[in-house]
């Protein structure tokens, strides 16, 4: 991987977190390719191999759906997250795509100030260089924690 391909990857990261932290979840969608997965599971069933999530979609159709629905049509106390992200690492690479991972900690803030740890765990993403553009093809957003907050509501 070239140096190039990581500053596009450290600056995918960063954009991402950002656009969810600051409540700018319109814009979440465009991290992705038009066919992608995003999903969110825990450990222990993503090491048994299962394909279910607690939250799960496979085109940008349905990433902006979900946002539209948070929007529109769910109703859940108003909270804002905090990414804390580490370095990512490379696992594979070529001129077009990569594996990478990066660990995550999610601070979650309520309305009320109360905050918490709302998640832990590890990014798994397959990422597409195409031009000048760099996306998402898939994300797995593996929770340390069998324990998922019903409040899940925003993307990770």
């Amino acid at each position: 991987m070239n140096q190039t391909q990581r500053e596009r990857i450290e600056a995918l990261y960063a954009d991402y977190v950002a656009a969810i932290d600051e409540d700018r979840l319109e814009e979440w969608p465009a991290f992705f390719k038009e066919h992608c997965l995003y999903r969110i599971t825990n450990r222990r069933d993503f090491d048994r191999g299962l394909k279910h999530g607690a939250m799960w979609a496979n085109s940008l159709g349905m990433l902006k759906d979900r946002i539209s629905a948070l929007r529109e049509a769910n109703i859940y106390e108003d909270h804002t997250y905090r990414h804390i992200t580490s370095a990512f690492r490379v696992l594979e690479s070529n001129e077009q795509e990569a594996w990478v991972n990066a660990n995550f900690l999610v601070i979650r803030t309520m309305q009320n100030g109360d905050m918490s740890l709302f998640a832990a765990g590890t990014y798994q993403d397959h990422i597409v260089f195409e031009g000048n553009d760099t996306y998402l093809a898939e994300r797995i957003v593996i929770c340390d924690s069998q324990k998922l907050d019903t409040l899940l509501a925003i993307p990770l």
